[in-house]
């Protein structure tokens, strides 16, 4: 999509394309914001801080994700967010309402965070002081997924109105995904339509394990896994991390 449409370019590696023709620009973009992504990731092993990206169509429910996880994590695991919207920092303040350190991202016309993005961000952030990052991404199924940020984790969000087939559709986010969240499993009583088993065989049928939790942000259903999942998340990162490995392993 983004090869069409021409939101490769994004105001965190603009520079990169002027002057240039748009073939060499597409041919290098996505190798200049994997090498960027790259340098974001040793920012984030440096400090021991998992990075976090989240996916999902908009109105999913990932900041009302982040406000919960907030108030139920509460000093167990110190968090920071990166949210991305084209514009407004209207998820922002309300992370920022529940104590939480956090940075707007406004991408204007792009329909995705990119690592440049994400990078300029990090400098408004003190990672010395976190344990989890998340990263808000802009609402979209799509382009979102192609993009490496530095993440150690993608976790994409299905919400019970958009229809349990999305995986279906959007096959490359969810086959991306380390963890997929049915979320607004408060509203299941009155949307027998979405069925979590189908949504489930969807996703096992793009050949993903990965773990796939149903929960409410709303009611609190679920959110003890999301918990505990982030705290192993965590855990293993840094005992990996404290494990010597051959130079350029």
């Amino acid at each position: 999509m983004c090869d069409t449409c021409g939101c490769n370019v994004t105001p965190g590696n603009r520079e990169l394309a002027e002057g240039k023709q748009a073939t060499q620009v597409l041919g290098n973009l996505l190798k200049v914001n994997d090498d960027q992504a790259s340098h974001n990731r040793v920012h984030f092993n440096g400090h021991g801080v998992l990075s976090v990206n989240l996916m999902s169509s908009p109105g999913a429910g990932k900041t009302a994700l982040l406000e919960a996880t907030a108030e139920l994590l509460g000093n167990d695991l110190r968090i920071g967010v990166i949210e991305g919207d084209l514009e407004t920092e209207n998820d922002a303040d309300r992370i920022r309402a529940c104590g939480v350190p956090v940075v707007q991202i406004c991408t204007g016309t792009a329909c995705h965070l990119d690592a440049h993005m994400v990078h300029d961000a990090l400098h408004q952030i003190d990672l010395n002081r976190l344990d989890v990052l998340f990263v808000e991404n802009v609402g979209n199924l799509v382009c979102p997924a192609s993009f490496d940020l530095g993440q150690h984790r993608n976790v994409a969000l299905l919400s019970t109105p958009e229809g349990d087939d999305k995986p279906a559709k959007y096959p490359v986010m969810f086959r991306s995904a380390d963890l997929v969240l049915l979320t607004k499993r408060d509203l299941a009583p009155y949307m027998p339509e979405f069925d979590a088993a189908k949504a489930v065989n969807y996703v096992r049928q793009l050949g993903n394990a990965a773990p796939i939790l149903e929960l409410s942000a709303k009611s609190g259903e679920g959110l003890e896994g999301w918990a505990s999942w982030l705290k192993r998340g965590v855990a293993d990162l840094r005992e990996n991390l404290a494990v010597p490995t051959a130079a350029g392993a």
